[in-house]
């Protein structure tokens, strides 16, 4: 127990680490929190500072997300038969670090990136048709909110064709409802047609 409660604790701490803010910093940029979209993610970064810094700061949040996970199932396997749902609650306390930030007064990011990280390691073939749909769907609409959102619909059902894990399917549905809630806004403006478009 106490390793799980470090593990999770760890990974919520790891997760609060302000990437797009620490980017933003290093290159001279504006604050993201106050420019562009307002959002700390890759995509207004990649819209206020260029491509290299939306590139480190998606880098940067999908670790966020990754590492707890592999941390998480190699301290956490004496747990047997709790094994997969303690590793996916420390995945979720990552992304909750990454949306509840200690460090910024709990208003942080969407979750795409660091939900991305944490199912990249718990189900490689889910994540990899979800960065294909990604794509196709970026592509096609030129709108980075509408590739998430579309993601995030995908996710259960993603997770739950290639992995058997109840556990991790239960936390892709979570993980799924709240990246959908974070991207309320930009649900409002695509169906006004007002989102920017890449």
């Amino acid at each position: 127990m106490q390793y799980f409660l470090g593990v999770t604790g760890l990974a919520y701490l790891l997760g609060s680490i302000p990437t797009g803010l620490l980017v933003a910093r290093l290159r001279g940029g504006p604050d993201p929190r106050q420019a562009g979209s307002g959002n700390l993610g890759a995509a207004n970064l990649f819209r206020l500072l260029g491509r290299n810094a939306g590139i480190f700061t998606l880098l940067g949040d999908t670790l966020k997300g990754a590492l707890p996970v592999i941390l998480g199932l190699y301290w956490l396997a004496p747990l047997g038969a709790w094994h997969d749902a303690a590793v996916a609650a420390v995945g979720l306390a990552a992304v909750l670090g990454h949306v509840f930030p200690i460090y910024l007064r709990f208003q942080g990011g969407k979750a795409v990136a660091t939900t991305f990280g944490v199912i990249a390691v718990l189900c490689p073939l889910a994540a990899l048709n979800l960065v294909i749909v990604y794509g196709m769907t970026l592509y096609q609409v030129r709108i980075f909110s509408l590739a998430a959102v579309v993601c995030a619909w995908l996710l259960p059902l993603a997770v739950g064709l290639f992995c058997d894990s109840k556990a991790y399917l239960f936390l892709a549905g979570v993980l799924s409802g709240l990246v959908l809630v974070r991207h309320r806004d930009n649900l409002i403006r695509l169906a006004r047609g007002e989102e920017p478009r890449l």
